[in-house]
């Protein structure tokens, strides 16, 4: 099966925020998205509320039909408003408070005791876990240990050498996923994916379940509209 395309909405809640209205309507806009194609929804609300915020959450998970995945790093105040609303997945990242964007994995060998205990306390409100990751063998099994069910790729790396050799920059995804399979581990993949480069990850790397594209969607969004986009994007994906 082709991996799910979950959108990001948080651009367009940066959009949103800016004028201090709420054009765009981020919930409609959510709704939008799922008629148009999108297989979930995925939101990243940071400590300092920039884009997604906290407040909107519960609207979201009210109106998502498909999936609702929260993304973010599990802060006490992000571990109680997550399990307040019970997405159908929390993808844990290890953003510093003031990081512009996420731009690494977790080190589960370093951070094994903290994330036993988050994930246990997610998994037993019933949310699936997704830690954010670099495609080492070794944390994978890190991420196995401490209780994830899936990893998500940080495909940043893989987009930054796409053009300068797109072969080589998929090996370590490729085998990475080859590994998550072995030992019986989910797999997303999300940052810096796009219309580009999306097609060529998809089908070489096997087992992939989703991907989560926000910022280039929503960039390609203002030149084609976001029907059109939400197209062109499973597109790429179905064509793998």
């Amino acid at each position: 099966m082709p991996a799910r395309l979950s959108v990001n909405l948080n651009k367009v809640a940066l959009i949103r925020n800016a004028r201090g209205s709420n054009h765009p309507d981020l919930i409609q806009f959510a709704k939008d998205c799922e008629e148009f194609g999108a297989q979930g929804i995925t939101v990243h609300p940071r400590p300092d509320e920039r884009h997604v915020r906290f407040d909107d959450l519960p609207l979201l998970k009210e109106v998502v039909t498909t999936e609702f995945n929260i993304e973010g790093n599990p802060t006490p105040h992000f571990i109680q408003q997550v399990l307040e609303v019970k997405p159908h997945q929390v993808t844990l990242v290890p953003d510093a408070p003031d990081a512009l964007t996420s731009d690494a994995g977790w080190d589960t060998i370093k951070y094994k005791d903290f994330l036993t205990d988050v994930i246990f306390q997610f998994k037993k409100s019933g949310i699936r876990v997704s830690l954010f990751i670099d495609p080492d063998n070794e944390l994978i099994a890190g991420a196995k240990e401490v209780g994830a069910d899936r990893i998500e790729f940080y495909t940043g790396p893989y987009a930054d050498h796409y053009f300068e050799n797109r072969e080589k920059a998929i090996i370590p995804f490729v085998s990475a996923a080859k590994y998550c399979q072995s030992i019986a581990m989910g797999i997303n993949a999300g940052h810096d994916l796009n219309l580009d480069n999306l097609n060529y990850f998809c089908a070489n790397v096997p087992y992939l379940q989703e991907v989560s594209i926000g910022h280039a969607l929503i960039n390609d969004a203002l030149y084609y509209g976001i029907s059109n986009v939400l197209a062109m994007y499973l597109f790429q994906i179905n064509k793998s």
